[in-house]
């Protein structure tokens, strides 16, 4: 059997395509995240100049692993810095061997050289052991560093109720193209605050309309009466190229999801998805409060779910660090959690970013991991 290790093709886009849907995110919940029809779509959220590396054997053509480099402009320590992003690492059972993890990070190393960044942000979710072992803990010739950055907590807050507006003295609207250098001067100035916190200029906001974020996605609260910006959320949908599939439950939830389901409309509460179900989605994204005011969250948030529930979706999901004093205000809805750990990795010309940052709380929009 010959494999190899090299940069994917549009051809290949099939191929990685079928690598995901069979391999699903192990926790107690085991969730597929797909990349139906286009695998390449679902990289462009992740940064600029994204490259696709995968493993493939070259005997029968078929692709046994693959992982996405991609690179942005972020703020770190309240500074602009151009950082990298891995993401999408995924290996074939039969084929997880640790040299073929060596040979893609020996590309990921080539790939970088070309264009060097100081460091890459990477993301591995609690109860990816496989994951946190090969990267993590066995530290390799070939491989970056990974040092732990953030706790990440997902919330998945089912929408089976309405629930009154929450305005507080605010006015809550969607944003307009008027509005637009507004909104992106406030996110620069707020979003200083936040270690990791995209860089959002107007140009790159109007850019994601064909990634499924319009402005009228963008809810925007001013305080009355000087109509002055007070926080910003967003409502976005990524299902025409980003998928999540539930590919089956383990552990103690695979023992009580059937009594759960059975108690569930008796409970008021929706029932747990069916295995090969599509969790009807759309995350909290752009989630930018000056000052960190939880009262502007709150009223925020609250819009979020009400669109979100008006467009039929059956869950919000929001992601903070778990340091972020604002996570308090989503744990409040009834929610399904997901932990995950955020790393920066670094080889070792990167200059020992990790040990400049401060204590500010990390904040990385989970629809773009």
């Amino acid at each position: 059997m010959q494999l190899r290790v090299d940069l994917a093709t549009p051809a290949d886009d099939a191929a990685i395509r079928g690598l995901l849907r069979r391999q699903p995110m192990p926790g107690a919940i085991r969730l597929g995240y797909e990349r139906e029809p286009d695998f390449s779509l679902g990289c462009c959220v992740t940064g600029d100049d994204f490259q696709v590396v995968v493993a493939r054997n070259a005997g029968e053509g078929e692709i046994v692993g693959v992982a996405c480099r991609s690179a942005r402009r972020l703020y770190l320590n309240g500074r602009e810095q151009r950082l990298g992003y891995l993401g999408q690492l995924r290996i074939d059972p039969h084929f997880q061997g640790r040299w073929l993890v060596s040979r893609g990070f020996a590309l990921l190393k080539q790939l970088d050289d070309r264009d060097p960044v100081p460091a890459y942000l990477a993301a591995i979710i609690d109860g990816n052991r496989e994951a946190t072992g090969v990267l993590v803990q066995s530290q390799r010739k070939l491989f970056p560093t990974f040092r732990p950055a953030a706790d990440l907590s997902t919330l998945a807050i089912p929408l089976h109720r309405p629930k009154p507006a929450v305005h507080d003295g605010l006015d809550i609207s969607p944003a307009k193209e008027s509005q637009l250098g507004d909104l992106a001067r406030f996110l620069q100035a707020r979003g200083r605050a936040r270690q990791f916190f995209p860089v959002w200029t107007e140009d790159a906001i109007r850019s994601l309309r064909s990634l499924g974020l319009g402005l009228d996605d963008l809810q925007i609260a001013r305080h009355i009466p000087n109509q002055e910006i007070a926080g910003v959320a967003g409502l976005w949908d990524q299902s025409a190229y980003k998928q999540m599939i539930v590919r089956g439950y383990s552990g103690w939830m695979r023992a009580v999801a059937p009594f759960y389901n059975l108690s569930a409309p008796w409970l008021g509460r929706p029932a747990l998805p069916r295995p090969g179900a599509e969790l009807r989605s759309a995350y909290g994204a752009f989630l930018c409060i000056a000052n960190d005011d939880v009262n502007v969250f709150r009223a925020l948030l609250r819009q979020l779910y009400s669109v979100a529930r008006a467009r039929k979706f059956e869950y919000l999901l929001i992601g903070l660090d778990e340091r972020d004093p604002l996570l308090r205000v989503a744990r409040e809805y009834s929610h399904v959690p997901y932990r995950s750990r955020l790393y920066l990795a670094e080889w070792p010309n990167g200059g020992h970013l990790h040990e400049q940052l401060d204590q500010r709380p990390a904040y990385v929009d989970i629809a773009t991991l």
